[in-house]
């Protein structure tokens, strides 16, 4: 039998865990894996009966395939989920999807083009569901692909049946306790989508518009103002950025308390105020106008002014909304087209009537503009004042203009008919609004804490809610209207008997059951006793079916009861989703509470060089494509890699580095498992006291990492705070400089050439062990492909759950005892080892030494750390990875020095030591090699070679 070579002897790590993770291939296998075992629901038997924290998902809209952001969004979710069920709660997660809407309905419009017109209600909202269920299930098998955790098999729709019912069931909540009314009001009005909007569903963008200078003439004689006005002839200029409004213009308002002026050019006195006088001389061109008389701008009240191109006469009327911030102290009111100037027109009587349609078309005007939109009507009613000769100014304004956040064209504010819930009803001794912003400040966490005043700010100067929307794709305002006198008809068993036929055939019930069929017999108009009534076909605003989920998903299920723990979205959603829920819960839910007691909040997502990503740039990261081609757990470690708090850049770039540095996370669980090989750890685990020095100093700090990741009782630390980013960066940096550059390099010896079974083998064995086995737990809720793959190549243990999310995380006791002066010390001797580190480099590039087995080292320690150095000098040969280290006498000038000598006697062929001639361990035959050490034949004897 030929002689075996000496490097076969070898103990070298072994594992089958592959070194690439093909994870393109493997993650979809462990997806199936996790399916046919049922993964989540036995993590909710596991959890049966602990603590609850319920995050409650907001719906994203079901119109597409996902993007990065809801890959930011969701991820986020599944660690928040993960890791509180790691430690230790019963964290259900019922994913949700929001159906109903515009958006989807002009896609169907898109799809059927002039079918359309062609297709019974019924037909058009079966096509609407058959659209958001093609993308309820294209998301949902993305977001699977991510490995988000969830009851992806009984999710919540806003388009179920059940779900309309409840939201339907909050609406007449609200009604039938009077905070709903219908009324005229101007509201924000989309003319390419032809529907009312809500504040939260407005945008700003910038936005060019005409910026004009009016002249109206007074008409009444002008010494009622002053005495010096006498005999002139004096007009008000007014300043408008939206001359189409010009045809609506009924009064032109002053506030009471300024001063005005009246300025006199060629034989001509305009009225502005004093404070913007000198603008207006610079844009109506009046710079030789000279001021003759000053007055309050309340002598102007009921003052009769001429219209600038209509046969009308215009009131001037006293607002305490005219400011000085710019155009003239006078300014142009329309009742139909703002709310300043609807609320001034209801107070003086004014008509409210509104002469644009519901396409933005201007009805009952003059031949120059009557039937144009509104912004074309701009350029011909210009003309107009200049054929008048009432044009005084004229430029454009780039400025920032409210847009439709969907179609993202620019609004109008129109009067029109809606529905409204009234924000200053009164509750007991509060009203709705304060008893909202009470909630906010007193029962909610907020985090960024800025959410707090953000929230605050938009409810506090919210107008009443405008609910209805002019559509059919949604929940309807199923309300009875009398034919006669128009009164809604407010009957708590009529509107039950509604609640139920929506709950047994879903919102296509109002569109196919006649008034006689839904109306009991008899059933009279309580205003007037008339018993015609018609159906309300408006529906009701999208972000009041989202934000009635508390009632429909929460309330409905006792595991999942509100309040949540935590409501976690896009910054967009104190406008939406936060917003809405908070005033549906405060408004009608029984305890008049907030549905969650903690908002989050992540930012927005951006390329490298912060510009939003969009198909026109073309920098746009797909994460479906990115799972594809690099793995879904390179999406997941870019989301923990960044502080979701605030934006977060992406690009092809930085997903490479990510995947970077997950190789370089792959190969230390490879190379832990790798020498973990024979070991099993309740037989060959040593008890803490028996450890080698360096490996207590590893567990030592793998508790500290712990700590800090899990907190002192597994359930807080960075995961508790949800700081992922430096869960990552904690990780990633253990992973690299304490193990890496550090413990597994220096165990190299120990492990390869000690025998297997040898005292100091174990253990290092047993802390590479709990090592492993508190990593792979930490990492979990972030990488949670490898960590559940890691997780079954640990040795075996009959008490090991079956998947590593099935588990607790680790806590600091478990790791390893407390022990702060460890830790001192060892930062010290590892401050020595820089030392030596340098000083081996340095004789390296000399020439003096090649590897550094071929060298020792002698220390020259100061006196405080002498004492420290001898008690460790067993451990300083390992830990510096030379041959032999010599402590010798302090050094003079009272500075630690490291000098490195070439080592003594024979090197040894099998660990490539070096040994004393007469020490020892020197280097002699030992069966068919010449050249072995004492230390690796005591091992080779011990692994059955003889002599």
């Amino acid at each position: 039998m030929s002689t075996p070579e000496l490097k076969a002897t070898l103990t070298l790590p072994q594992t089958t865990f592959p070194m690439k993770a093909n994870l393109p291939q493997n993650e979809p296998a462990r997806l199936k894996q996790w399916a046919e075992t049922r993964l989540y629901e036995e993590i909710r038997k596991a959890r049966k009966g602990s603590d609850r924290y319920l995050l409650h998902d907001g719906p994203p809209y079901a119109n597409g395939p996902i993007h990065l952001g809801h890959a930011l969004n969701k991820c986020l979710k599944d660690f928040i989920v993960k890791s509180k069920t790691m430690a230790g709660f019963d964290a259900p997660y019922v994913p949700g999807f929001d159906c109903h809407g515009l958006p989807i309905e002009i896609k169907v419009d898109e799809q059927f083009g002039r079918k359309k017109l062609e297709m019974s209600s019924i037909d058009f909202l079966a096509a609407c569901r058959a659209y958001a269920q093609k993308y309820i299930d294209l998301q949902t098998s993305q977001f699977v692909r991510l490995g988000i955790l969830g009851r992806w098999e009984q999710p919540y729709v806003t388009m179920s049946k059940e779900y309309e019912a409840k939201t339907l069931e909050i609406f007449y909540r609200f009604f039938e306790q009077d905070f709903v009314y219908k009324g005229l009001k101007p509201v924000y009005w989309c003319i390419h989508d032809r529907t009312a909007l809500a504040d939260a569903e407005i945008e700003y963008e910038m936005h060019t518009s005409p910026s004009v200078y009016v002249k109206y003439a007074l008409t009444s004689d002008p010494a009622a103002l002053d005495a010096a006005l006498s005999g002139k002839s004096v007009s008000t200029i007014i300043w408008t950025t939206t001359p189409w409004t010009l045809p609506a213009s009924l009064a032109v308002a002053f506030h009471p308390e300024l001063d005005y002026v009246a300025l006199e050019q060629d034989g001509n006195t305009y009225i502005v105020a004093d404070a913007l006088a000198a603008s207006v001389r610079e844009a109506c061109k009046l710079q030789d106008a000279k001021e003759i008389a000053r007055f309050k701008g309340a002598k102007l009240e009921r003052a009769p002014f001429r219209h600038p191109f209509l046969d009308r006469s215009i009131l001037g009327v006293l607002a305490d909304y005219v400011t000085t911030e710019q155009g003239t102290g006078a300014v142009h009111t329309a009742p139909a087209h703002g709310a300043d100037d609807f609320y001034t027109g209801a107070k003086y009587g004014l008509d409210q009537t509104c002469n644009v349609d519901n396409t933005g078309r201007l009805r009952n005007g003059l031949p120059e503009y009557d039937g144009m939109t509104v912004f074309k009507a701009n350029a011909p009613i210009i003309e107009l004042l200049k054929e008048r000769g009432v044009l005084m100014g004229r430029n454009d304004i780039y400025h920032s203009y409210p847009h439709c956040w969907r179609c993202h064209n620019p609004v109008i504010f129109r009067a029109t008919e809606q529905w409204f819930i009234e924000i200053d009803k009164k509750m007991g001794e509060t009203t709705f609004r304060q008893l909202a912003l009470d909630e906010i400040k007193n029962s909610v966490k907020w985090d960024p804490s800025w959410g707090e005043e953000r929230i605050s700010n938009m409810i506090a100067t919210r107008p009443d809610w405008c609910i209805s929307r002019q559509r059919i794709w949604g929940v309807p305002i199923a309300v009875f209207l009398c034919n006669q006198c128009h009164t809604p008809l407010k009957n708590a068993a009529v509107n039950h008997s509604i609640v139920s036929l929506f709950e047994k055939d879903g919102i296509s019930a109002w569109h196919t059951q006649e008034v006689e069929q839904l109306l009991p017999s008899g059933t009279k108009c309580a205003s007037c006793g008339n018993s015609d009534f018609r159906k309300e076909m408006d529906i009701l605003d999208v972000w009041f079916d989202s934000g009635a989920s508390w009632h429909a998903v929460m309330a409905a299920e006792p595991e999942i009861a509100p309040p949540a723990n935590l409501y976690f979205e896009g910054g967009d959603q104190y406008r939406g989703w936060f917003h809405t829920s908070l005033l549906t819960s405060v408004g009608v839910s029984a305890d008049h509470k907030a549905p969650y007691t903690m908002v989050g909040t992540a930012g927005w997502t951006l390329d490298e060089q912060g510009r939003a990503m969009s198909k026109s740039l073309g920098n746009g990261v797909d994460p479906v494509d990115i799972a594809n081609r690099l793995g879904a757990e390179i999406v997941r470690l870019w989301v923990a890699s960044v502080d979701f708090r605030e934006d977060v850049a992406a690009s092809e770039n930085l997903m490479q580095r990510v995947a970077d540095n997950y190789r370089k996370l792959r190969n230390t669980f490879r190379f832990l498992l790798g020498n973990l090989n024979g070991f099993e750890p309740e037989q060959h685990s040593l008890p803490y006291e028996d450890l080698l020095p360096l490996d207590q100093y590893m567990l030592a700090r793998t508790r500290e990492l712990v700590e800090k990741v899990s907190g002192a009782d597994g359930k807080g630390g960075w995961y508790g705070d949800f700081q992922f980013h430096r869960v990552y960066h904690a990780v990633n940096e253990f992973c690299i400089v304490d193990l890496s550059a550090l413990y597994l390099d220096v165990l190299k010896d120990r492990m390869y050439t000690f025998a297997p079974t040898s005292i100091a083998r174990r253990s290092a064995q047993t802390v590479i062990y709990k090592i492993a086995e508190a990593l792979v737990r930490l990492v979990a809720p972030i990488l949670s492909f490898i960590a559940d793959e890691v997780w079954s190549y640990l040795p075996a243990d009959a008490n090991r759950a079956a998947s590593v999310h099935l588990t607790h995380f680790p806590t600091p006791d478990e790791v390893a005892p407390a022990i702060p002066a460890l830790l001192t010390e060892w930062q010290k001797l590892l401050q020595i080892r820089d030392e030596a580190l340098k000083a081996l480099e340095t004789d390296r590039k000399a020439g003096r030494i090649g590897k550094a087995l071929e060298a020792r080292i002698e220390i020259h320690p100061t006196a405080d750390l002498a004492p420290m150095l001898h008690h460790f000098k067993s451990s300083l040969k390992e830990l510096f990875n030379v041959s032999q280290v010599e402590v010798t006498e302090n050094t003079a000038n009272g500075t630690i020095q490291a000098i490195t000598l070439p080592a003594d006697g024979t090197k040894c062929e099998r660990c490539w030591n070096y040994y004393a001639d007469d020490g020892p361990d020197h280097v002699q035959p030992f069966g068919p090699w010449p050249k072995v050490c004492g230390r690796c034949a005591v091992a080779l004897e011990q692994m059955g070679y003889e002599r």
